[in-house]
């Protein structure tokens, strides 16, 4: 009796307040646009529990393509994401964290790509997972960070390059290059702005700097680091990298985000908030300082 009358009151409020019955009917559907606008700051990559979520209802056109790496067999599986726009654009490489390429990483990539960039996230453990495959193949995430430790220096600036060249050949795109990585993928980008003179600029999260030897050559890019302020293992590596930069008057741009931890853009829901304010500073940093270097 008392559940029957509990289900005419829920009856009678969702008649006379209609709203009520459509965000209880969006509750039961997690795809919803409503859900997504709820659970994350519009303008910013989606954190990484709601990154599937954003590309199933991602009105950009996405594909995945297959690059040859020259001199070699390898081919590189890519996610290639366009903007909505009228004139050709600049190509950024997204370069993947050390768990692989991920539905995350593919979501900031489409990010990148509202933000007017044709955004190009290869998979750089193609064919080092069983049948050839790369990290959609692994059976954990720890498989896929012992197969990204195993590639050399020399095979990440292969499949870069490779894939950096499919980008510039696209009828849409303006010429122009640049990178961003997130930890693992972010200490890449910087070795990369220092391995690929052609580079425009290059955005490092929370990634390591190269030693000094490294840094001597880097290129024309310039570089901005955007850090956790609770990340010692990384940042005791900025101030090393600040010394030879500023001595070689090339352009390295630090900002450390206070209570920040590791990862903050792809765990924008931790640290009691910090992690999301860091976030909130350093995607419209990232697009500013791209746009800049990229025109």
């Amino acid at each position: 009796m008392q559940r029957y009358f509990a289900e005419v009151i829920i009856t009678l409020v969702l008649l006379v307040f209609p709203a009520l019955a459509q965000d209880h009917a969006h509750a039961d559907h997690p795809g919803s646009g409503s859900t997504l606008a709820l659970s994350q700051d519009p303008g910013l990559p989606p954190g990484e529990e709601h990154a599937k979520q954003a590309l199933e209802i991602s009105p950009r056109h996405g594909e995945w393509v297959d690059v040859d790496v020259p001199g070699s067999t390898d081919r590189i599986r890519t996610w290639v994401v366009y903007p909505e726009r009228r004139d050709k654009a600049p190509v950024v490489l997204v370069i993947c964290e050390i768990y692989g390429l991920t539905d995350w990483i593919r979501a900031v990539a489409d990010q990148l790509a509202e933000d007017g960039f044709i955004a190009i996230a290869p998979d750089l453990v193609s064919g080092k997972g069983p049948k050839g495959g790369g990290t959609e193949s692994a059976t954990s995430r720890d498989e896929v960070v012992r197969w990204i430790r195993e590639l050399t220096t020399d095979e990440v600036l292969a499949r870069l390059n490779a894939v950096r060249s499919y980008g510039i050949g696209l009828p849409a795109a303006n010429g122009k290059t640049a990178t961003i990585g997130f930890c693992w993928g972010g200490s890449q980008s910087f070795l990369y702005a220092c391995l690929q003179p052609g580079l425009d600029a290059a955005v490092v999260y929370y990634g390591t700097s190269p030693d000094s030897a490294r840094l001597a050559h880097l290129s024309k890019a310039p570089v901005l680091g955007l850090y956790g302020g609770d990340d010692a293992r990384v940042n005791m590596t900025i101030e090393p990298a600040q010394k030879v930069l500023h001595a070689l008057k090339k352009n390295y741009e630090v900002e450390i985000y206070e209570g920040a931890g590791h990862g903050f853009l792809r765990a924008q829901s931790g640290r009691d908030g910090a992690n999301l304010r860091a976030a909130q500073k350093a995607w419209p940093r990232t697009i500013e300082f791209l746009r800049m270097h990229t025109k």
